[in-house]
């Protein structure tokens, strides 16, 4: 089988209500005829448990593409993937969309949210915390005492492991809210439900509960790529340890670069290789092909059994017109008019000419459309046809030139974390003062990204800095998920440092407030919960 596969839950958390307190209840479907202990009867439950914890990244709910699990969220436009990637992409230099009647659109294109509702930034909220739910009760369920109780001790062995990637999703889901929202609110297994209203801890509490987690599991998860496919591993655990230290400066104010090479250098001793071609990382077979080898950790889709409007089918369809040429031969029949590069992203790219369709660089990593349209954005909304480049980096067509089984729902799985990311992580730790590495093999892991990109030693360098790193991640990872978190990291995300098209609202940019590195939480989790705190400015 393709992928885990993703079926209701026997936790079946149901949400009650969309304040973050209610999102932490739980109930039975029918509390007359289905408890807990029932559920768990049939030892292959645990599985099906576990996997429900990892559908949240890839669908809304559990009956098709237009189901939610979280009452009150549109099933599309809140689905996990396509609300982080709205927050960390279109908020940035790498994107604008043209969707003038969608409310969240503007807000989240000129940097001018506040703490009314907007789907995106309360889709990662609610779908983030639903994690942290699904992983405290499952914990709570598959203890060696309920396990003994049920008469499930043979399979003791196995669930421990499963708790483990629990454990390290609800680590995945609390380092995503920690990074987008800052001081979110604070629950373990060790919390009553029913009644506790959790609080915060503090940035920095939360930044070493994380770090806590993954390092008590991470020594026990199975070796880097022996696991199932699309579950975590060391790889998966040791990258996001060496992306939460990357970061750790703005987190806690005290750096931990030197951290960052130690797990860097553990995912590269880890056996994963660089795909041979950048575009097929991003293809419906990136399960299979020799792509699969530089994915650490994905985000699995599967166009007949993981349907969604968000996820992979957003990403695909939103950066392609209705009009363009070539819909079908992106592998499927969706397109809609939605997001697109902005003249910053473009311009990290030389090219060597723009008299096609598709401009030619010779860096292969610059996968654009622009057929009748400028390169500028100067008003993002209802213009897609003629503002801004399409970017064709994800497709549902495979790297043999097939395409993936559905017309609507891709199969592409999107890479969360892929091996070049720790290549560069690495490089701007050794850069930023981290020891236990040379700058010689920093230099090294970048020019192999290089060579990869062009074929060639031609976009070799030979000196590495700051700037350079910024953009070659944004050259690497562009529309991956990370940009809005590197920015912040350069500085260069507030203030007036560095502009992009419609920063502040404006078409050159303009400086934005600082209150904008993380975003508010959500003003009905306030209204709920007394014991939270709105980030300040909101």
């Amino acid at each position: 089988m393709k992928k885990i596969t993703i079926i209701l839950s026997v936790l079946s958390l149901s949400i009650l209500a969309t304040s973050c307190l209610k999102d932490l209840d739980t109930r039975p479907l029918d509390e007359k005829t289905f408890t807990v202990d029932k559920a768990y009867a049939d030892q292959a439950a645990y599985k099906q448990g576990l996997a429900k914890i990892y559908s949240v990244m890839a669908v809304s709910g559990q009956d098709g593409a237009g189901s939610t699990d979280i009452t009150g969220l549109d099933p599309g436009n809140s689905q996990f993937l396509r609300s982080l990637w709205n927050v960390q992409v279109v908020t940035t230099d790498e994107c604008k969309n043209g969707w003038g009647n969608d409310s969240w659109v503007p807000e989240l294109n000129n940097n001018t949210w506040s703490n009314i509702k907007n789907e995106s930034i309360d889709g990662v909220y609610y779908r983030s915390m639903f994690i942290v739910a699904l992983a405290n009760e499952y914990l709570k369920q598959t203890t060696d005492e309920k396990l003994d109780e049920r008469g499930h001790t043979a399979i003791k062995a196995e669930v421990a492991k499963f708790r483990l990637e629990a454990r390290f999703m609800r680590a995945l889901a609390y380092s995503i809210l920690l990074d987008v929202y800052g001081n979110p609110p604070f629950i373990t297994e060790e919390h009553p439900i029913g009644g506790y209203m959790p609080s915060q801890i503090g940035r920095k509490a939360m930044f070493e509960y994380i770090e806590s987690e993954l390092k008590a599991i991470e020594p026990q998860m199975a070796a880097p790529r022996t696991n199932e496919y699309a579950r975590a591993d060391q790889g998966a655990a040791w990258t996001l340890l060496a992306r939460l230290y990357l970061n750790a400066e703005v987190y806690t104010g005290t750096a931990r670069y030197t951290d960052v090479i130690t797990y860097a250098k553990k995912v590269i001793g880890g056996g994963y290789v660089l795909s041979p071609a950048y575009s097929h990382l991003f293809m419906a077979d990136n399960n299979t092909s020799a792509a699969k080898n530089e994915i650490i950790f994905p985000i699995a889709f599967d166009g007949n059994k993981i349907q969604t409007w968000g996820g992979m089918t957003y990403l695909i369809a939103s950066s392609r017109s209705g009009s363009e040429k070539d819909i079908v031969d992106n592998g499927t029949q969706q397109a809609w008019d939605g997001n697109r590069a902005t003249e910053k992203l473009v311009d990290k790219f030389t090219y060597s000419d723009l008299s096609g369709d598709y401009p030619i660089s010779s860096d292969k990593r610059a996968i654009f459309f622009k057929k009748g349209r400028s390169k500028e954005i100067t008003n993002p909304l209802n213009t897609f046809t003629t503002q801004g480049w399409s970017v064709f980096k994800f497709t549902n067509k495979t790297s043999t030139g097939g395409k993936g089984a559905h017309n609507d729902f891709p199969d592409t799985d999107f890479p969360y974390f892929r091996l070049a990311d720790v290549y560069l992580m690495f490089a701007e730790a050794v850069v930023r003062g981290g020891t236990g590495a040379t700058t010689s093999e920093a230099i090294g892991y970048f020019n192999q990204l290089r060579v990869r990109a062009y074929g060639n030693e031609s976009g070799n360098i030979a000196t590495l800095t700051l700037p350079t790193i910024i953009d070659e991640r944004a050259r690497e990872l562009y529309w991956e998920g990370t940009r809005r978190t590197d920015l912040i990291r350069f500085g260069q995300y507030t203030g007036s440092s560095y502009l992009w098209p419609m920063k502040g609202g404006q078409p050159s940019g303009v400086a934005i407030d600082a209150k904008y590195n993380v975003f508010p939480i959500p003003v009905a989790d306030l209204m709920s919960n007394p014991n939270l705190v709105q980030n300040s400015g909101y």
